[in-house]
């Protein structure tokens, strides 16, 4: 089950914190965070196995823990507002291959206005947010 975490967390961070990803492959500390990351939640799968819980189940509550900090994610957040509200750049940048690269970039650009906003699952739909977010990339575009 373990393993089974670990690939399962890897493949959670490849689809939505490519950013995070990239930067602990960088600092060759990907395996020992996944390592860390999933040994802290093997006392609750433990547990779940103990009461015979489903796989499936088990699976899903030791996810839910796992990514529980990862929650909304900042690389998808900017990556949709991209797409859809600057749909030309989006595009170019694809093609051209640069899209992770200006996404993390964005990212680091856009970091207070996510700290201001207290970026998080509540307030993800915020329109102010979105509002300050766009007029980031919009002046980050302008550069």
């Amino acid at each position: 089950m373990k393993e089974h975490l670990i690939n399962k967390l890897h493949h959670f961070l490849m689809d939505n914190h490519l950013d995070l990803l990239i930067a602990l492959q960088e600092e060759h500390r990907l395996t020992h965070y996944l390592r860390h990351k999933v040994d802290s939640v093997m006392e609750i799968c433990e547990e779940l196995q103990a009461e015979n819980r489903p796989e499936y189940v088990i699976e899903a509550l030791c996810m839910e823990e796992l990514t529980r900090d990862l929650r909304p994610s900042r690389y998808e957040y900017i990556r949709a507002l991209l797409e859809e509200e600057f749909k030309s750049e989006f595009e170019r940048m694809a093609a051209s291959g640069i899209l992770t690269y200006e996404i993390i970039s964005l990212i680091g650009a856009c970091e207070p206005i996510f700290e201001v906003f207290a970026f998080g699952e509540e307030g993800e739909d915020g329109r102010e947010l979105r509002s300050a977010i766009t007029a980031m990339i919009t002046e980050y575009f302008e550069r």
